[in-house]
C-alpha cells in the first residue's frame, strides 16, 4: 500500500522518513522558484505554509474563465535556490520540498534543525505532475513574477511518487552517490595509468 501524507503535514511525519522512503502527496502544496523565495523572505508568506510542501516548480498553466489549470508541472532545478532554503526552512516551515537534483549542506543542515526533508519527483514528468493536481486554488504575485515564478497553490490527490533523498537526520543521497562515484573514478583512473 503506498503510503500517502496529507497536508499540513507535522515535523513528526517527516522526522519518521528516511533516505529511499517513497510517499506522495494529497491536500495543497505551492510553487516557489528563486523570486518567489527571495519575496518570500522579504516580505512574508502571502499564505499560511506551514507543514505544505514547497514545489520548486514553473508551471505551465492555462487561464479558463475565472481560473486557471495545470497543464504540466515539472520540477526545477532546486539547487538554485541552496543560498536561499536554508532560511527559507526556518521561517515557513514547509516540512517537504519537491524538485529535482538535490540540494546541499546549507539545506541539508536545515532539514536536520527544523524537521523537513528534500524529495526528488522526476524530471520531465511534468503532465505525470499534473494529472494529480485537481484545482489550482490561488496565484500569487502573477502581475509581478510571471507565471513561472509565481506562487501557485495546488489542491493535489495522491502527487508522486516522491523519493526521499535528503532526511531529516543529516544523510543525503547526493553527497553519497558523489562520494561513491569521485572513489570509482579514482580507482579506475589508478587503474588505467597503471596498465
Amino acid at each position: 500500500m503506498d503510503k500517502v501524507l496529507t497536508t499540513p503535514i507535522a515535523e513528526r511525519d517527516v522526522r519518521e522518513l528516511r533516505v529511499g522512503d517513497v510517499f506522495y502527496v494529497s491536500g495543497r502544496m505551492f510553487t516557489a522558484r528563486d523570486a518567489a523565495h527571495e519575496m518570500m523572505l522579504e516580505r512574508g508568506a502571502p499564505l499560511p505554509v506551514e507543514g505544505i510542501p514547497v514545489f520548486h516548480c514553473g508551471p505551465v498553466v492555462r487561464k479558463t474563465g475565472a481560473g486557471w489549470d495545470l497543464l504540466a508541472g515539472g520540477p526545477t532545478t532546486s539547487v538554485r535556490m541552496e543560498g536561499l532554503e536554508g532560511d527559507f526552512l526556518r521561517k515557513f516551515h514547509p516540512r517537504v520540498i519537491v524538485g529535482k537534483g538535490g540540494m546541499g549542506e546549507k539545506t541539508l543542515a536545515a532539514l536536520s534543525e527544523v524537521g523537513a526533508v528534500y524529495t526528488h519527483f522526476t524530471g520531465g514528468a511534468g503532465a505525470l505532475a499534473a494529472q494529480a493536481v485537481s484545482k489550482v486554488e490561488e496565484v500569487y504575485w502573477l502581475e509581478e513574477l510571471g507565471i513561472p515564478e509565481a506562487i501557485w497553490v495546488l489542491q493535489v490527490e495522491k502527487f508522486g511518487p516522491l523519493v526521499v533523498t535528503m532526511d531529516s537526520h543529516g544523510r543525503s543521497l547526493h553527497s553519497e552517490l558523489a562520494a561513491k562515484v569521485a572513489e570509482n573514478m579514482k580507482r579506475a583512473k589508478a587503474q588505467f595509468l597503471s596498465e
